[in-house]
């Protein structure tokens, strides 16, 4: 089937994956800007944050480590991980070796809604996993209202 469009009209029409691509990119940079960890060549581990009605629980991606290598502080709501990840490079001879994996120091720090209680924060690390568990207060848990009206009649 013939386009109906002039041959210059239709190379200027953009495929909507790419118009979305490149919405996406635009996104991401607005967000986190030219000085967003990865673009500067800095290692940071991804970081999941959810809540409950009792508590944050926040887990973090660091393979390749030790609970010795992590450091975690909570000040007010600030929650910051930080740590260094070692490189081990072994030298081969006769040919040559390419590394991907990022190594180095980092530092990650997350906001967390206030009410929440760091006294009895816990962390626990396995399988390349770091979770933190930090209870709300009693004060910011919700509270089920009931609800006092007219009954309906079926």
């Amino acid at each position: 089937m013939k386009s109906l469009l002039p041959r210059r009209l239709r190379r200027e029409i953009e495929h909507p994956i790419e118009s979305f691509q490149r919405e996406m990119s635009r996104l991401v940079d607005s967000f986190f800007g030219p000085e967003m960890p990865a673009i500067r060549g800095e290692w940071a581990p991804l970081v999941d944050v959810s809540e409950t009605e009792n508590e944050i629980l926040v887990k973090a991606d660091v393979p390749g480590m030790t609970a010795d290598d992590i450091n975690v502080t909570l000040a007010g709501n600030v929650l910051t991980i930080s740590g260094e990840k070692k490189d081990e490079r072994k030298e081969t001879k006769g040919g040559y070796s390419i590394v991907e994996r990022r190594s180095g120091k980092f530092q990650r720090s997350v906001t967390l809604p206030s009410g929440i209680d760091g006294e009895k924060a816990q962390a626990e690390f396995k399988n390349g996993v770091l979770s933190i568990t930090i209870p709300k207060t009693e004060e910011t848990r919700a509270k089920k209202i009931p609800v006092k009206g007219e009954k309906q009649l079926a």
